[in-house]
């Protein structure tokens, strides 16, 4: 049975992992940092250069980024390259991004915080994993995209 007392918010915080929220909120500071100091927007500006409005093209690019970062500080980034002022907020790009981000890490085990875990508790090797599952998630990527622009504009 459990007491009163873990439910609680004291109880909670006692249980949270420090690091992993220093963790992410560095990540998150240094994305600050980097759209303050108009970094952000040059990347927007060369992304729309060489892309146009083809959100597809530039949310690809992004999930291909996030099977090498962490997609937390790609999307933190992508929100300060791209502000409401520019795709609203139940605009296509978002959903779009949610899922290149979140899926795009997987084409390397590298590319997510879980991914990294998952290395060191089951002692999984990134060459054993390139070799065996790169390919398939990256194929598994792809017809994500392809049928998320069915969804929208088949």
């Amino acid at each position: 049975m459990r007491r009163r007392g873990q439910l609680q918010v004291t109880g909670i915080l006692r249980r949270v992992d420090h690091g992993s929220v220093l963790f992410f909120l560095g990540i998150l500071i240094a994305v600050a940092g980097l759209d303050t100091a108009g970094h952000l927007t040059m990347v927007s500006s060369g992304l729309t250069a060489l892309f146009g409005d083809n959100i597809y093209a530039v949310n690809t690019l992004i999930g291909l980024l996030s099977a090498i970062v962490d997609n937390v500080p790609l999307v933190a980034a992508a929100q300060g390259m791209y502000p409401m002022t520019h795709f609203a907020s139940d605009h296509l790009f978002w959903e779009l991004l949610a899922y290149c981000a979140g899926t795009g890490g997987s084409i390397l085990i590298i590319g997510s915080a879980a991914g990294v875990a998952v290395m060191g508790i089951l002692g999984i090797e990134f060459g054993w994993y390139v070799k065996r599952i790169a390919l398939p998630a990256a194929m598994g990527y792809f017809a994500g995209i392809m049928a998320f622009w069915l969804i929208w504009h088949g």
